[in-house]
């Protein structure tokens, strides 16, 4: 799977799981809303007051695993760089073209968005003659 075939795979699901780490070391997941620009960064949004986004402003670090439908038999694991940006970043837009109720919380106070830049990727692919699991080419 490259980069554009990565892209199109979290398009197409538009769920993920994130984890994040707590102040006392303990893992934190949460089901998000994600999206993928045409770079390959994935955005999703948050409350300011959220247990994720604490644990990201404290530990950038997060891992992501998109696609876990039960009929798809595929999945991508992410590991990469969170970080918060502004609601005037152009991915903002992108995230909210690609998660239908992405708009409706754009007017919430305490909303913030995020934005992942993955560094390490991983495809599986458990279809009958399917390629297994490969690395993902990330930069």
């Amino acid at each position: 799977m490259d980069r554009n075939a990565l892209i199109q795979f979290v398009r197409a699901r538009r769920l993920a799981v994130l984890a994040t780490t707590s102040a006392d070391g303990h893992p934190q997941a949460a089901v998000i809303g994600v999206a993928a620009t045409d770079a390959g960064d994935l955005v999703f949004d948050t409350t300011r007051g959220s247990r994720k986004f604490a644990n990201l402003c404290r530990q950038p670090r997060v891992a992501l695993v998109v696609g876990f439908d039960w009929g798809d038999e595929q999945t991508v694991q992410l590991e990469g760089v969170a970080g918060e940006i502004s609601p005037d970043d152009p991915d903002v837009n992108v995230y909210c073209d690609q998660i239908p109720t992405g708009r409706e919380r754009a007017v919430w106070p305490d909303i913030v968005y995020v934005r992942v830049r993955p560094d390490w990727g991983r495809h599986s692919d458990y279809r009958p003659g399917s390629s297994g699991v490969q690395e993902i080419s990330l930069p």
